[in-house]
């Protein structure tokens, strides 16, 4: 009798459809993201196109497309890559698990078009990372719940009996952001219960201070479970595959996975610092956005010692600059958030651009590179193919990097100006300056990370010819 091969022939044909969202949306949010940088520092360009080219349009438009677009792109994408590998299953053995990923992209794309359109035209429920309104939320959960679907029937049917922690971080994921989104996004139709209005708008469940601490619980959540747990998933799997390296202490892995998600869920109050929310709640953000430092940099120097001996690869592997550059960004960010998150720095910082420097430094240096560079360890592997320019690729890491300093850098200085200017008084306790001397000011920060933004998307571009 015949011996049956132990190869298995993996199906990436939805990781592929989700390699293309990545990149498109990616250069369709990055794209929206310097018009708009460059409307702060020029803002007769608000009126280019009349009410659909204003910043209050296009700002949800720039990160919805790139929290929920390409980010989740990636996320998927990757999923649908190494969760066979991982779990040594192909989706073509299971039909029907494979028809689900279909469907889960079609109605994933079908939220992004009605995303799109509902924005532009300025339907919003005007919360931040949860302006869409009750209609589009409901795709949103049956595409959810369908990769959640697909996430377990691919577990239950692996050949592999461990699960990987990489595995673990999208559980992780997938429960988290449904409790979340589903808890937020809580809403009641105005039109069906008044006659009122039209039949797509609605109000929050919520109201005043406790619409406020639930929105935030969200928001920072959305940021932690979106932009952060899956990222460190996903380079618990390259990084090592990438430098054929084992991961330097697989317990250090699990200790800050556990560290991270018992600890993130309860940072979101220190966005509502010197606010109306209960001073204890203002107090344990404060407090638990310190300790998430530990569980960060615990997965960092994991990244860091686990090439340990082995970098030498760095001189020729520009997919591990990227990862190791990604997880610099990330000690860096994390780092930045808990300190700002301390109130006598909160009382200087909050509202100003330094906050928008750390979320870059996060979105651009950490995501964006991640993603970028797990997108090149798939790529070849997917489509059998090496990737067409090793020295464009060079060229992409070093202008995305400068790109990088120039934005987070002018942000920094515009910020912590902004801050000084607004609070600074004479000896009648009199403000020195007003809010137009600010304003003016920040000018020449706003042009430089416009120009930090534009290099960023010429990157960005470049390795999308690229692949």
């Amino acid at each position: 009798m015949q011996k049956k091969s132990s190869i298995v022939e993996y199906d990436y044909s939805i990781a592929k459809l989700f390699l293309y969202s990545c990149l498109t949306l990616g250069i369709v949010g990055m794209l929206i993201g310097v018009f708009i940088a460059f409307q702060l520092a020029y803002p007769s360009l608000n009126n280019l196109l009349g009410e659909y080219s204003t910043f209050g349009r296009l700002r949800p438009l720039h990160t919805n497309a790139i929290v929920f677009g390409f980010t989740l792109s990636g996320i998927f994408a990757s999923w649908y890559y190494m969760g066979q590998r991982l779990l040594k299953i192909s989706l073509a053995e299971h039909p029907f698990i494979l028809k689900m990923g279909y469907a889960h992209f079609i109605i994933y794309m079908v939220v992004i078009v009605s995303a799109v359109i509902s924005l532009l035209a300025g339907v919003t429920t005007s919360k931040e990372y949860a302006e869409l309104e009750w209609p589009i939320d409901l795709l949103v959960v049956v595409s959810w719940l369908l990769w959640g679907v697909i996430m377990s029937a691919m577990i239950a049917v692996r050949r592999e009996k461990s699960l990987y922690v990489s595995l673990w971080y999208y559980l992780a994921t997938f429960l988290t952001v449904s409790m979340l989104y589903l808890f937020n996004n809580a809403s009641i139709p105005t039109y069906f219960v008044s006659g009122l209005g039209d039949w797509y708008h609605s109000v929050s469940m919520y109201a005043g201070t406790n619409d406020a601490m639930i929105q935030w619980w969200y928001g920072h959540n959305a940021v932690g479970f979106v932009f952060t747990v899956p990222i460190v998933g996903m380079i618990y799997y390259f990084l090592p595959k990438e430098s054929e390296r084992p991961i330097y202490s697989y317990k250090l892995s699990l200790l800050a996975f556990w560290g991270l998600i018992f600890v993130y869920v309860w940072a979101g109050g220190h966005h509502l610092i010197y606010s109306t929310a209960p001073d204890w709640m203002q107090t344990l953000g404060s407090v638990m956005s310190i300790i998430l430092i530990m569980p960060s940099w615990g997965s960092a120097i994991n990244m860091f010692l686990t090439m340990k001996g082995g970098w030498q690869q760095l001189q020729d592997n520009v997919v591990l600059k990227f990862m190791l550059f990604a997880s610099t960004f990330y000690m860096l960010s994390t780092i930045e958030g808990p300190l700002q998150a301390i109130k006598s720095v909160n009382a200087l910082a909050h509202f100003t651009d330094w906050i928008v420097g750390h979320v870059h430094d996060g979105t651009l240096g950490w995501v964006g590179f991640m993603i970028i560079a797990a997108i090149l360890h798939m790529t070849p592997r997917i489509f059998k193919k090496e990737i067409y320019s090793k020295s464009l690729l060079e060229t992409q890491f070093w202008i995305q990097t400068i790109a990088i300093v120039l934005y987070f850098s002018s942000m920094w200085i515009a910020g912590i100006t902004q801050g000084m200017m607004w609070r600074a008084t004479d000896e009648f306790g009199v403000l020195l300056y007003s809010f137009m001397d600010t304003v003016n000011i920040l000018h020449p920060y706003y042009l430089i990370r416009a120009i930090g933004g534009l290099l960023y998307l010429s990157g960005f571009v470049l390795f999308a010819y690229n692949i």
